[in-house]
């Protein structure tokens, strides 16, 4: 009986009524349009995919095989996977605008375990992946200084070492060039490395500060930030075009299908954008109406800049000399315009600052969904009197990050990041299938065409290039069951019963005190 009573509780849902019943009295506030909606997608797709991780998918890393210009390849199999998923998530979200993105769907179709498991993959995506861009983004803070070599003092442009990168890059570093750690960085009491990326901490705190400033006010900057960036990428295409040597696009497909697949599942990598808008709905004045045009938009933009990029970067530079870490810089710098990589490094920081800040924002956003269930304590969904945001929340997760460049592997991070965002998809049309079957009649404002078949495409695509993947990325994948038994443990040990003493307290207050009548 008792083992029958906790699957019941593990599979109770919130019907998608009473979900928006609960987004209705939200105290967070309206304030985006479509446009704000798009510029937070773009930002979120564009800046990693394009100037940090369209590298590696090309060359390929420690345990993966690159695409070489293949990549274009890799990039419409990628878009292939999100269409169908993009579509489920335009559909899902106008139908149920509220906050907390694939979580909260999941609540309405799988009951409350799954929604929980859901919620700790989506930490995975937004806190973990965060790491990674803030850790490029002072790779290209620090090619920056390096233009100003001759105006600037020689301490700033080229400081210390172990102030930008980890522990496990310095002693990585010292091993290469057979350096002595002790002679690159510092030791508390003589034994415990002290290295610390600090240009990633300080743009993460900003960004920090100015999230609990408010939504519209991070909107408007990060308005700036992509359109700096997407200037940049467009001159980019135009320019580097003029370079293009069709003989570097030879061979095509060095390392074959492996490669391409490959490629696919590292360029997926920035496709989070997708979930980070639907996390803004209860910050959005028309949400029925604008989230499936900007999900639906934001795609087809992102895919045509991609495929553009990375045409000109493969035709500029011959494969084998794609630098991984800057690659649209160095393009540039490969054809002899040092100026005009020096302005791309100006859009790369631009780019990746606007991704930190959707990042963060999609972070609180899944956080402040996931206590108002209870599954996290009451007291960190406080809205700040004057800025009407979750404060609590935005500082918590900075927090995190700043912390977690400590010792993240930059790489793994990454692609447990990938790991997180094909779950979260796959989900999301599991979801779509099961809501057309238990909720037919209720309303939709978008509907995914041809379902069943779209939703099932959208399964097996993301499946089968997460399932592919894990033959090569042996770490990472030993990780991703982790990071899963840690999320059931603590739901297990504390979310399972704050929401049992939720429902007492609940029931409690539905009982009505019984009346005593005298008689004389």
């Amino acid at each position: 009986m008792e083992l029958k009573s906790l699957i019941n509780n593990a599979l109770k849902k919130k019907s998608p009524d009473e979900l928006i019943a609960v987004s209705k009295k939200s105290e967070l506030k309206k304030t985006l349009n479509v446009f704000d909606l798009i510029v937070l997608g773009i930002g979120a797709v564009v800046g990693t995919g394009i100037f940090t991780i369209i590298g590696s998918a090309i060359q390929g890393g420690p345990e993966s095989v690159g695409a070489g210009p293949a990549i274009i390849v890799s990039m419409i199999l990628a878009v292939v996977a999100c269409v169908f998923s993009a579509l489920c998530y335009s559909e899902i979200a106008a139908m149920i605008p509220v906050a907390g993105s694939a979580y909260t769907y999941t609540y309405a179709t799988m009951g409350e375990f799954m929604a929980w498991m859901v919620g700790w993959i989506l930490m995975l995506e937004y806190a973990i992946g965060n790491i990674t861009v803030a850790c490029a983004w002072t790779g290209y803070f620090v090619q920056l200084l390096k233009g100003f070599k001759h105006i600037l003092p020689d301490f700033v442009v080229n400081f210390p070492m172990w102030l930008r990168n980890d522990y496990r890059f310095m002693f990585a570093y010292c091993d290469k060039y057979g350096l002595d750690p002790h002679s690159q960085m510092p030791f508390i009491f003589d034994k415990i490395p002290f290295a610390i990326n600090l240009p990633a901490m300080v743009i993460v705190l900003l960004l920090t500060i100015l999230l609990v400033k408010g939504v519209k006010e991070s909107t408007r900057f990060a308005s700036v930030m992509v359109g700096v960036n997407m200037f940049m990428i467009i001159s980019f295409i135009i320019v580097g075009s003029f370079y293009v040597k069709p003989g570097n696009w030879v061979p095509f497909a060095p390392n074959g299908f492996e490669g391409v697949f490959m490629g696919a599942f590292l360029i997926f990598f920035a496709y989070i954008g997708f979930d980070a808008i639907s996390t803004t709905a209860e910050e959005t004045e028309n949400p029925q109406r604008d989230l499936p045009i900007a999900i639906l938009g934001t795609l087809v933009i992102c895919t045509v800049l991609y495929i553009c990029v990375a045409l000109v970067l493969t035709g500029n530079v011959p494969l084998g000399h794609i630098d991984i870490q800057a690659p649209i810089a160095h393009a540039m710098r490969a054809v002899g315009m040092d100026w005009f990589a020096g302005l791309i490094s100006v859009g790369a920081l631009c780019a990746l600052t606007s991704v930190i800040l959707i990042y963060q924002l999609g972070t609180t956003r899944i956080l402040y969904a996931m206590s108002r269930d209870r599954f996290l304590p009451k007291s960190l969904r406080l809205i700040h009197k004057k800025y009407r945001t979750p404060h609590v929340l935005t500082w918590i997760s900075g927090i995190i990050v700043i912390l977690c460049t400590f010792f993240m592997d930059l790489s793994i991070s990454a692609e447990l990041c990938n790991f997180g965002t094909f779950t979260s998809f796959i989900i999301i049309c599991i979801a779509v299938l099961i809501l057309r079957k238990t909720d037919p009649e209720r309303p939709r404002p978008f509907k995914v065409p041809f379902s069943p078949l779209f939703p099932i495409l959208g399964i097996l695509t993301c499946g089968g290039l997460m399932l592919y993947s894990m033959k090569f990325l042996t770490t990472s994948s030993l990780y991703f069951p982790l990071w899963l038994l840690i999320g059931f443990a603590i739901y297990a040990g504390y979310g399972y019963k704050q929401k049992r003493l939720e429902e007492k307290q609940r029931g409690q207050r539905r009982v009505k005190p019984k009346v005593e009548v005298q008689t004389k």
